[in-house]
């Protein structure tokens, strides 16, 4: 087993007055050469999005994109003639793909929004756009790991063009989980939302994230009443 810990205060960061972002991979005018992607892993931003601002229409292609607002809600419009509002409790995805235009608008005029960005490189390029939203709520299962995205369509969760998995937690204090992987030359990233928990002999604090490679399972200890995020990214694509 081979780890990378990344401690939350040591991401960029950039202070844009209607964005607060902190980004765990070079972004914009972030650019660290030792954290440039985990594997097909590409961005986590961390984003905090001021009362009805937001990103105008520009365009993206060749990239899996996953959105996972942690709290408030997003008024998106995009080139296929998709407009929807996403909230807290809902996952997003877009595929890119041979190309799109989209927006992305928080959409309360007086609270904030916070979200995960997420971009992940495809397996294959240039496949026709698409864009799905689901309710992650519903799969939601206390003190269990629970699947909200896959390669597969007939999966829980959205489903994606590359041979990556995602799973939540939400852990009361002093529970044990284990995560096995579906593929051993995979890598998982498991980002902290909020709480401590052990991994692999580290203790991770709220915003901590930790790279595993190299191993078959992974083994989490919660030390508090926890939220997590786990992506198993393929490291070869």
């Amino acid at each position: 087993m081979k780890v990378q810990l990344f401690k939350s205060e040591d991401r960029g960061h950039a202070n844009h007055g209607w964005l607060d972002a902190r980004h765990s991979f070079s972004f914009a005018n972030y650019y660290d050469p030792k954290k440039v992607n985990f594997g097909a892993l590409r961005v986590l931003n961390d984003d905090t999005i001021a009362a009805g601002a937001g990103f105008p229409e520009h365009p993206h292609d060749n990239m899996e994109i996953i959105t996972i607002p942690l709290s408030g809600m997003i008024a998106h419009k995009d080139s296929m003639g998709n407009q929807s509002v996403i909230k807290a409790g809902e996952i997003q995805v877009m595929s890119a793909g041979s190309g799109i235009f989209h927006s992305e608008f928080n959409n309360s005029s007086d609270e904030e929004l916070k979200l995960f960005q997420i971009w992940l490189f495809p397996k294959v390029k240039n496949v026709e756009p698409r864009y799905d939203q689901i309710s992650i709520s519903t799969l939601e299962k206390k003190n269990e790991l629970f699947q909200i995205l896959s390669p597969n369509k007939d999966d829980d969760g959205v489903w994606i063009h590359q041979d990556a998995w995602f799973n939540m937690g939400n852990f009361e204090a002093g529970k044990n989980a284990t995560y096995n992987l579906n593929n051993k030359t995979s890598g998982v990233y498991l980002m902290l939302i909020e709480g401590e928990i052990k991994v692999a002999d580290h203790t991770l604090t709220t915003r901590d994230a930790i790279g595993i490679t190299e191993a078959e399972s992974i083994d989490i200890e919660t030390k508090s009443s926890a939220k997590l995020l786990l992506m198993e990214i393929p490291m070869n694509y």
